[in-house]
């Protein structure tokens, strides 16, 4: 049994229909490229804040903010 876990920072903007369409995607890629039983698929989408995300050292919500800045 395949198990998927997206993990994606929690912004509001990414919509069900979104979340419906990854899961369908990552659903159907491991049925096509490994020959995985659809049925037998989970995949889980994760959405973390963006205080709890980091890049480079540093957290996603200052990286939001100093990008905002710079316009």
């Amino acid at each position: 049994m395949p198990y998927v876990n997206i993990k994606i920072t929690k912004e509001g903007n990414v919509t069900p229909e979104q979340k419906s369409a990854l899961i369908e995607g990552a659903t159907n890629l491991l049925h096509d490229v490994l020959g995985k039983n659809k049925s037998t698929t989970v995949v889980t989408i994760d959405e973390v804040d963006t205080d709890n995300w980091g890049i480079g050292g540093i957290p996603v919500t200052e990286i939001r903010k100093n990008a905002a800045a710079k316009k």
